[in-house]
């Protein structure tokens, strides 16, 4: 149960679902509840393929490429330190003009809800704790992040567009420090593996 927990709370933070609600309700406004309800379903079942997919591949075809889990650490802490520094500099998520028939799939299912971000924690999570606590807590927060779409509307008038942005702001601050200290893990373990080929 531990290790869902450690897995949870980075997905948590890469997922940023609060952070998302402000484009969600920018590409579904003016659609019926109706409409709402179905691109919220169509993004949680397209996230939650695209995860479990590359969950199950995702390790293999790294290592078809002869990638080890250092050098996979140190690209992916990078990339997500990357990220979140992106979304910390910018005033907000970027909006989208997308085809509202295709908006649940694409953009909010991948790359917003599923995107760089969540595909590499996932990978890293998985050499750390093992497959079956990273898939229930992958589940489990893209099934939250389509349970705050579902509430999008109470949510808002509850937190503000302040809270929503404050919200994502300390969560891209956390998942900066993610990406460090993966990258710091990944150098510790060139490192050993430098020494223990030498010896």
């Amino acid at each position: 149960m531990n290790n869902f927990w450690l897995c949870f709370v980075p997905l948590f933070v890469a997922v940023d679902a609060l952070g998302l609600l402000p484009v969600f309700m920018g590409l579904t406004q003016g659609l019926t509840h109706a409409r709402i309800r179905r691109i919220i379903f169509e993004s949680v079942i397209t996230a939650m393929i695209v995860a479990l997919v590359f969950l199950f591949i995702g390790k293999g075809i790294l290592t078809l490429l002869g990638i080890t889990v250092a050098d996979f650490m140190i690209a992916g802490g990078a990339l997500l330190f990357v990220l979140s520094l992106s979304d910390l500099i910018t005033a907000e998520k970027r909006r989208l003009q997308v085809d509202q028939e295709e908006v649940g799939a694409v953009p909010l299912g991948v790359p917003l809800m599923v995107g760089p971000g969540v595909l590499t924690t996932t990978i890293l999570l998985i050499n750390q704790y093992g497959l079956i606590p990273t898939v229930s807590a992958t589940i489990v927060n893209i099934v939250i992040a389509g349970m705050v779409f579902w509430m999008s509307g109470s949510i808002n008038r509850i937190l503000g567009r302040a809270g929503t942005r404050t919200i994502s702001k300390l969560s891209s601050l956390i998942l900066a420090a993610i990406g460090v200290m993966m990258v710091r893990k990944g150098i510790m373990l060139l490192i050993t593996a430098g020494v223990s080929s030498l010896s």
